[in-house]
């Protein structure tokens, strides 16, 4: 009994982080797969993609009830069969992560093998210095393998920047800060990101552009007098786009869009806030979350809910 205490994983705790880097892939999925497994998106119809309630797989041998994350219904582009993908987001290092990752796909393949033609499981290891995770459960006898299981990984520290500054992809954006790079890039990082801030803000709408904000800030060491100079050097080396640097002035801190909401409210701009509030609501945004990033009493996001959401 000692050795399994010793053997046995974190108790997994659920933390903001957790439900914005979730909603960031519910929101951006395509773009996840199409940023990580370029590979994988050329087979995927996203217009058929479904997310699945979230589902409680029972471990026999372990005796516990283990919930996914994130699991959806998608298809293969040109023929009639289905696929499942299962994301699972892991913030720690766990010996025996890769187990549990063997049991959810068995678990999925059990209860949905007749109607999906394929699972695929993704592991996002999100921990500062991942490397070289597990992603692989092997068994074998006499030399002869009997079992050999892998799953899809992405080791975001492992990820250099650089790679993705270019990108107009919102998951690039949103997940620069947990990236590689070093101390003396702290700065280049920064203004990369905020670049394509600009880029982005021209496509999203203002729901999509404060998830990813409010996902990047978590990552992000503030320093507001930095932050302010970053976007002034930013407004003189692309003055074309000077309207949009000027709306993300206030929102570039750790308090991010909250601040930039409060100050549109003391400017008479509380219209806006609706507007914003709105749309996040329709996004299917947690009203806790949106309550947080608007600075909106939950009781008034409630009612706001109502009236608009129907």
């Amino acid at each position: 009994m000692e050795e399994d205490k010793e053997r046995s994983e974190p108790t997994r705790e659920y933390t903001p982080h957790d439900e914005a880097f979730k909603k960031l892939l519910q929101t951006f999925f395509a773009e996840f797969i199409e940023l990580f497994f370029p590979h994988v998106h050329e087979l995927l119809d996203y217009s058929q993609t479904r997310f699945l309630m979230q589902e409680q797989l029972v471990d026999v041998v372990g005796e516990q009830a283990l919930t996914l994350d994130l699991l959806l219904e998608t298809k293969y582009k040109g023929e009639d069969a289905y696929v499942l993908v299962h994301l699972e987001p892991q913030s720690y290092r766990g010996s025996r992560f890769h187990e549990r990752m063997f049991v959810y796909f068995s678990r999925l393949f059990e209860r949905h093998r007749k109607r999906h033609k394929l699972i695929i499981p993704i592991a996002i290891f999100t921990m500062d210095h991942a490397r070289d995770e597990v992603n692989s459960l092997k068994m074998a006898v006499s030399g002869r393998t009997v079992l050999y299981f892998r799953f899809l990984k992405v080791e975001l520290s492992s990820q250099h920047w650089r790679r993705f500054i270019d990108s107009d992809n919102p998951v690039a954006a949103a997940l620069l800060a947990k990236m590689r790079y070093n101390e003396s890039e702290i700065r280049e990082v920064r203004f990369a990101y905020l670049r394509m801030l600009l880029r982005l803000r021209r496509k999203l709408d203002d729901a999509k552009l404060a998830l990813i904000m409010s996902v990047a800030d978590l990552y992000n060491k503030c320093d507001i007098r930095e932050d302010e100079s970053l976007l002034q050097e930013l407004g003189e080396k692309y003055p074309e786009e000077g309207d949009i640097v000027d709306k993300l002035m206030p929102a570039w801190s750790r308090e991010g869009y909250e601040k930039g909401i409060k100050e549109g409210i003391e400017q008479g701009m509380e219209h806006g806030v609706e507007t914003v509030a709105i749309n996040m609501l329709r996004e299917g945004m947690d009203p806790d979350f949106v309550s947080k990033v608007t600075g909106w009493p939950e009781q008034k996001i409630a009612e706001l809910r109502k009236r608009f959401t129907k």
